[in-house]
């Protein structure tokens, strides 16, 4: 036998048992929360205004992200020459937020206990949507944690006031946060082409805080240039739309729009971020994988969250 302990106990290859996220524990009890991290899936698309099945997408990212759960003594990365989300880094799965059909209030709100709970235990918490509505409970959450500052990855603004009367959509999220006394202002990258915000909508979001740049402006500016938009010592709520990234490699969305990121112009502007502020909460959102067979959507979702999961704590280690 190896003297490693490779050889002991289960193999438990990733298509082996229940999926969680990344084949951590799973903790039901949401008042026994006890880890740096902790998943909560919000399986809510009633927000949706084009293509509706964002509530499959926890339970299709969770499953492919046992793709990744090989790392018994963490992740080894060549080129960092870094170990990411060792042993030492614990992560929980808490499960789903319930969510009550055609009740958007309800269901939010067992989305924002969800998240305060989490909080509470002081994890780190990781939400999966679920439409990008599901972001306004997150983002409410956080209302007695100190100032936060937004990250967005978005083909989209999201920042409409109200439209016949629906305040909490997911054309909404962007416009509720920045009328939070508690959010700062709001740094969005990759909003591109017909946007579901209209020019007033725009204007009304650079008046109240919102810097935002498309794929091509970000490309222009490189990741040195992008981290000079978000303001020194932010305190950072990250929120990732699937749909920032081009429909060839995350088709699996409602709302798709061409000429989206690549991955590691993404990764590479995450990594900074780890590097550089308190990473304070996440989500990631519009995953609907119904409309992408091949699965990769999924994927793509996973992999984000593992590798900024890794960055942030790594950055904890080396920074603590």
């Amino acid at each position: 036998m190896s003297g490693h302990g490779y050889e002991t106990g289960r193999l438990n290859l990733p298509f082996v048992g229940i999926s969680t996220f990344g084949k951590r524990p799973y903790q039901p009890d949401w008042g026994a929360i006890s880890a740096d991290a902790a998943i909560l899936g919000a399986p809510f698309d009633f927000g949706t205004q084009f293509r509706a099945g964002a509530r499959f997408g926890p339970r299709s990212i969770r499953e492919a992200s046992t793709l990744f759960s090989f790392g018994h003594a963490g992740a080894y990365d060549h080129e960092d020459d870094a170990t990411y989300l060792g042993p030492e880094v614990t992560i929980v799965d808490i499960g789903d937020a319930d969510i009550v059909h055609t009740d958007t209030e309800k269901s939010h709100a067992n989305i924002e206990a969800g998240v305060r709970a989490i909080l509470k235990a002081g994890a780190l918490p990781v939400v999966l949507g679920g439409d990008h509505s599901v972001n306004i409970p997150c983002i409410r959450a956080f209302a007695d944690q100190g100032p936060i500052h937004i990250l967005q990855i978005d083909a989209h603004l999201d920042f409409v006031d109200i439209r016949h009367g629906v305040k909490h959509g997911h054309g909404n999220p962007m416009r509720r946060a920045a009328e939070s006394a508690h959010v700062t202002g709001i740094t969005a990258l990759g909003i591109r082409n017909v946007s579901s915000t209209a020019k007033d909508g725009y204007e009304a979001a650079r008046a109240m805080g919102d810097d935002f740049l498309s794929v091509r402006q970000v490309r222009k500016l490189g990741v040195e240039g992008v981290m000079a938009r978000i303001p020194a010592g932010a305190r950072l709520y990250v929120t990732i739309d699937i749909d920032g990234f081009c429909p060839s490699i995350a088709p699996g969305t409602g709302t798709p729009s061409h000429g989206g990121f690549l991955y590691y112009e993404v990764l590479e502007i995450l990594q900074q971020v780890a590097k550089r502020h308190e990473v304070v909460g996440m989500d990631l959102v519009e995953v609907a994988p119904d409309y992408d067979h091949s699965g990769s959507t999924a994927i793509l979702a996973a992999q984000v969250l593992l590798n900024f999961l890794g960055f942030v704590f790594h950055a904890r280690k080396a920074g603590g």
